[in-house]
């Protein structure tokens, strides 16, 4: 096998692996979006009393909890441009 043979085998390698690594990049990306939008779902069932599950008590409250700043931090901000 010539250099530039070697050369050539080395990169399809290279763009191969690429390939791979970009493709669990995405595969990661849509789990991620998966386990968010699941958890949307769950924090509204559990949110309206559809579900009700002590390790889903804390993370609704939690989250509660958070929207709640947002919208006390929009509130004040409103009325300080005034």
């Amino acid at each position: 096998m010539g250099f530039v043979d070697k050369l050539k085998a080395g990169a399809e390698q290279t763009a191969n692996k690429a390939r791979e690594t970009a493709q669990e990049v995405q595969t990661k990306r849509e789990l991620n979006q998966a386990y968010s939008d699941l958890g949307k779902t769950a924090f509204g069932l559990a949110d309206r009393g559809d579900i009700s599950h002590g390790d889903l008590s804390a993370g609704v409250d939690h989250i509660k909890e958070l929207q709640a700043r947002l919208s006390d931090d929009g509130d004040s901000s409103d009325s300080s441009d005034e």
